[in-house]
């Protein structure tokens, strides 16, 4: 296999299941020395096991255990911040606890985390890239997801912001955009056909995304092939945003 990474050292959050899973596997076999970050210790066990990578426990909604994980990874290359909560309430009904938790993870620890992470790709001279999972739903109002909304369209603004002002320092900061991937919480949140059928309706493809299909794309954004690619944000919805 085509060893691009070989070299580089690669932090994911959110590394347990899902997105993040699927994206600290493929660096790792394209050479990386993969980092994993996951509140779920077995998930991280697991992880280990198959693909020999270091691993991080932390709750990154905890601001204090996103700044000792970040400072623990060490040096890193590669960043991505896969990690994100949704918890699902209406507008007249969403209750600051769980806008404050959601934005704590979804939002603040990105910041946290990245802030870290850029300083140390800035002291070591070499540049870097990051890459923030953002949803299309930053961009589309979602039924019942008030609080994940909010928090994604804050990702997207905040990669911007880092790109304006991390790209002077060669670290290049993209955002993916997915539409609802079958992972654990996207099978939570859309095994109601009445609810998915009406979301499948508005997608010229007909289908959701796999986390293989996100992971290949965040993959690309991390490699040198995307030289150039810097400050976008970058659907992965089969059509979604054009319906």
């Amino acid at each position: 296999m085509d060893q691009i990474f070989s070299g580089k050292k690669a932090l994911v959050t959110g590394a347990g299941k899902g997105i993040g899973r699927a994206t600290a596997i493929m660096p790792a076999n394209h050479g990386a020395d993969v980092v994993a970050l996951s509140r779920t210790q077995p998930d991280l066990t697991t992880l280990s096991e198959e693909i020999g990578c270091q691993t991080i426990q932390a709750d990154l909604g905890d601001p204090d255990q996103a700044r000792d994980a970040a400072h623990s990874a060490g040096c890193i290359d590669l960043l991505v911040n896969n990690a994100g909560i949704s918890i699902l309430q209406p507008f007249l009904e969403t209750s600051v606890d769980v806008f404050d938790q959601i934005m704590a993870v979804n939002v603040r620890a990105v910041l946290i985390v990245s802030q870290i992470i850029a300083q140390g790709m800035i002291l070591g001279g070499s540049g870097g890239a990051i890459v923030n999972v953002s949803s299309q739903s930053s961009m589309r109002a979602v039924q019942d997801h008030t609080a994940y909304c909010t928090s994604k369209g804050a990702l997207d603004q905040l990669t911007r912001m880092m790109a304006l002002e991390l790209g002077p320092h060669q670290i290049r900061v993209n955002s993916v955009n997915p539409t609802v991937t079958l992972t654990p919480m996207g099978e939570m949140a859309w095994n109601d056909p009445k609810k998915s059928k009406p979301m499948l309706d508005r997608i010229p493809l007909r289908r959701f995304a796999e986390p293989d299909q996100v992971a290949e794309v965040i993959l690309f954004l991390l490699s040198e092939r995307a030289q150039m690619i810097h400050g976008a944000i970058l659907p992965i919805d089969g059509g979604f945003l054009i319906s």
